[in-house]
């Protein structure tokens, strides 16, 4: 069967700059896709005994989507380094570019779909590239990750680590949406299989406590699960399911849990309070929802955008409104493609990208009813 593009290169180079003793950054999503990729990348290479010098997540709010010239200024300092982009960077041909410049080597991993260029990496893994002749196309960030580490391994990889890593892709697998067929079953039948007697003390900490004991059907404990590890408390710059997911004790474990199901609580409300406001105001001739806000959240746009998109079977379009940009977020039912809405008006937006069904957008607040009047005009057509 056919390799994903560029999987073996990307195993080649690791291994090599493993051997020469190079430093290691992973540069990671902050969804709870992006940090299970980013701790599958992160204790795959220190097995090898490489150098992993940080792990950075960018503040989607703040900088946007994907590599940004923050997060770069911020990792300048570990230059000359290979920069190991998971769960984004295929749309960011000029920031790795800029990389590049910097002293990074770039290696790409990501399952969005690919718009326009390919970035200039050192290798580019996607299974969704136009030239990619891997058979599927529904790997999470995480799949992708995880066959990478398969060839890094070299086929030697330990039945603890391989089952460890398998537990992280079903948690990722489940919580992207991503289709639930071909290999992504393996994934969560192999996956849940493990998690029941899991070693790693950020996940076993769930079932020595009394958060799941409401559900005796065990996809139902770990769609729970997944719902606590999605709340995206960030400290230190790390996000809480990362922190979480390495956490070294059941006991600290236990302490995170607690805070992020107070937090989940207090964040399941404000989504249903924003939802129904916001649903008190769309007009049934309007062909899709636009809104947002300085009082806006993109912490749960996401959400709110999901939620308002099904019930009306429209397209939404949620973003937070910052001092002179907007963050935004757009779900889509299923007869509708997101990427090509924003590809039609692409010429109003600073950047944007993601999935058929999922993605996201940012511009400058000076264009946002042009661009609403641009969405407008695409889907009369």
């Amino acid at each position: 069967m056919e390799e994903i593009k560029d999987l073996k290169k990307a195993a080649g180079i690791i291994l090599k700059a493993v051997k020469a003793k190079k430093r290691f950054i992973v540069y990671a999503d902050s969804d709870l896709d992006g940090t299970t990729s980013a701790v599958i990348m992160k204790e795959a290479l220190k097995s090898l005994g490489a150098n992993v010098s940080a792990v950075y997540f960018p503040d989607r709010e703040k900088d946007g989507y994907g590599i940004n010239k923050t997060g770069l200024k911020f990792l300048k300092k570990y230059a000359p380094a290979f920069l190991i982009s998971v769960d984004l960077g295929i749309s960011n041909y000029k920031e790795i570019e800029e990389a590049k410049k910097l002293g990074f080597k770039v290696i790409v991993l990501d399952h969005h779909e690919a718009l326009g260029k390919i970035p200039l990496a050192e290798a580019v893994v996607d299974p969704k590239q136009k030239d990619d002749k891997y058979p599927f196309k529904g790997l999470s960030a995480a799949g992708v990750v995880f066959r990478l580490s398969e060839n890094i391994f070299e086929g030697r990889m330990s039945d603890y680590l391989k089952k460890s890593f398998l537990e992280l892709v079903a948690l990722s697998t489940i919580a992207d949406m991503v289709p639930r067929e071909s290999e992504n079953l393996m994934f969560i039948e192999d996956g849940l299989a493990s998690l029941k007697d899991t070693l790693r003390p950020g996940l076993k900490a769930f079932f020595k406590g009394p958060y799941l004991e409401e559900f005796y059907d065990f996809p139902l404990k770990v769609n729970k699960m997944i719902g606590i590890l999605n709340v995206r408390d960030v400290k230190g710059g790390e996000p809480g399911s990362f922190r979480l997911l390495t956490c070294p004790s059941v006991e600290e474990a236990k302490v995170l849990i607690e805070d992020f199901m107070a937090k989940n609580q207090a964040r399941r409300e404000r989504i249903e309070k924003i939802v129904y406001e916001v649903g008190q105001k769309i007009r049934s001739t309007d062909p899709l929802i636009f809104v947002g806000g300085e009082d806006f959240d993109a912490e749960i746009n996401s959400s709110i955008a999901s939620i308002l998109s099904q019930k009306h079977e429209k397209p939404a379009f949620i973003f937070k409104k910052m001092e002179k940009e907007s963050q935004g977020t757009v779900r889509v039912p299923h007869e509708v493609n997101s990427l090509e809405l924003l590809e039609k008006c692409s010429k109003l937006l600073i950047t944007y990208g993601g999935h058929v069904k999922a993605s996201g957008f940012r511009l400058k607040n000076s264009n946002l009813e042009k661009f609403k009047e641009c969405l407008f005009k695409a889907l009369k057509k």
